[in-house]
């Protein structure tokens, strides 16, 4: 049967992973429409940067900021108390009074553990597996990160030598050096390549989500990813970590608002600046303890991509044999398509909001084993790591759409995949997409060779560094 659309032609040499360029060099065409660069003489820390129009909030639309906003900065914990859970809506399904009150149960049961004098990480994990609810969240997420501390007594002191830590090293990094009168990231002391790169690829970060396009909201993520890549020369920035550094960002944002949906009609710069600093704080100390786990992802090469890409195609050989043939007969490799899903670990095919619930069970670190004895006996689990749990969403995400990729030429399958039709998907399609990961991981973990080191094996079309 022809089929009748035109389509562009898809080049079989183009960089993996649509427009996102491997080595961080920068994006291929726009993200975000934005015109020629220009370069100011503001004193602001955010220098060279690109002239958009930045967003302005409706007084209307302005979201709240919490009234006890200064005892939250404190000690996270100072929030609990103040949840507070809605009546059931009148006429309300019995369905509906039955979610309702499952939701209660669950956010009680958070606040029993995380209100604890010490609090117990295998009891928080566990009750993490499954979601987050959005009201414990930035707690729980830094809790199961290691920035907090679980000593109640620990807490308050961490928070604020670590934050202090953090704005002493954005000083340190961003001031000015002897010679001010050239408006250059030169001039100020900076790495040129490095901020360069951040500059562009910030604004482009979540274009079609209103918080983004803030000038408040860029500045701050400019300060994380530079900070962080002056910390780690052995990576330096790496295009694709703008993106994971912000679901921390909105997250802990949302957690001194009275209304955690921030994604629109909530301008951070109309925040007090404590609120904003901490929120920065925070965002680079959990990204950098994210970071730490899977650096081999950017370093020089990106080993740690090319292990998942040559293991995430052994695993679909073994748990869809037929798509996988379907692949290599068209000639797809699947570093043209997947790097983009460990470079970024999925943010650029799902939102941020489906990401959100993907990371709270990324966050545990660890998978329970499939026992109900053992569940009945202690929660007892099994540690895996963040990356390899990654791999087996992966692969369930792949094979997901296996029966119309068996259908597509080349072209097609290209297409398809760097425009995957998630844009309705909601938190039941990401915990199914977990599950079924789950099972994958259960049935394959340790029965196979996917998960070779990395002299083993390597794509079949490994990118150069050149």
């Amino acid at each position: 049967m022809k089929r009748k659309a035109k389509k562009t032609p898809v080049d079989r040499n183009a960089p993996p992973g649509g427009s996102l360029s491997p080595f961080g060099h920068g994006l291929q065409g726009g993200y975000g429409g934005f015109g020629p660069r220009t370069l100011s003489n503001s004193g602001d820390i955010a220098i060279e940067r690109p002239a958009p129009s930045y967003p302005v909030a409706k007084k209307s639309e302005g979201k709240i900021l919490r009234p006890q906003y200064k005892e939250i900065l404190r000690d996270p914990a100072n929030s609990l108390h103040l949840i507070d859970h809605p009546p059931v809506p009148p006429g309300a399904s019995p369905k509906d009074i039955d979610i309702h009150s499952a939701r209660i149960t669950r956010i009680n049961k958070f606040k029993r553990i995380l209100q604890a004098t010490s609090i117990s990480l295998p009891e928080l994990r566990a009750a993490a597996w499954s979601g987050v609810p959005e009201e414990v969240r930035a707690m729980t997420w830094q809790l199961l990160l290691g920035y907090l501390p679980t000593s109640s007594e620990r807490r308050v002191s961490t928070l604020e030598r670590k934050r202090k830590e953090y704005l002493d090293g954005v000083r340190q990094a961003f001031e000015r050096s002897g010679n001010t009168s050239t408006p250059t990231g030169k001039a100020r002391g900076l790495d040129e390549a490095i901020w360069h790169q951040i500059s562009i690829d910030v604004p482009r970060t979540n274009p079609h989500l209103e918080l983004y396009g803030y000038e408040a909201t860029q500045r701050s993520l400019e300060r994380i990813l530079y900070v962080w890549a002056v910390r780690h020369p052995a990576s330096g920035y790496v295009q694709g970590i703008n993106d994971l550094v912000t679901p921390f960002w909105q997250v802990f944002l949302a957690s001194y608002i009275t209304d955690s949906d921030v994604e629109s009609g909530m301008d951070p710069g109309q925040l007090p600046k404590p609120v904003l600093d901490a929120v920065e704080a925070d965002s680079f100390w959990c990204l950098t303890k994210l970071l730490d786990g899977i650096q081999d992802n950017y370093i020089f090469a990106q080993p740690g991509i090319q292990r998942q890409v040559a293991a995430l195609h052994d695993l679909t050989a073994r748990i869809d044999e037929p798509l996988a043939k379907h692949l290599e007969q068209e000639s797809v490799e699947f570093i043209q398509f997947s790097f983009r899903w460990m470079n970024c670990l999925l943010m650029r095919e799902i939102s941020v909001k489906n990401t959100i619930r993907m990371w709270d069970t990324y966050m545990v670190g660890l998978i329970l084993r499939i026992s109900i004895r053992k569940l009945i006996a202690g929660l007892q689990a099994e540690e895996q790591g963040f990356s390899e749990f990654h791999l087996y969403v992966c692969v369930a995400f792949l094979v997901k759409w296996s029966d119309k990729l068996r259908k597509m030429d080349f072209q097609e399958v290209m297409m398809f995949l760097q425009a995957l039709p998630t844009r309705d998907w909601t938190e039941k399609d990401i915990e199914l997409l977990l599950s079924e990961a789950f099972i994958w991981q259960s049935l394959f973990k340790g029965s196979a060779s996917h998960l070779r080191g990395p002299s083993d094996r390597t794509p079949s079309n490994t990118i150069s560094a050149t």
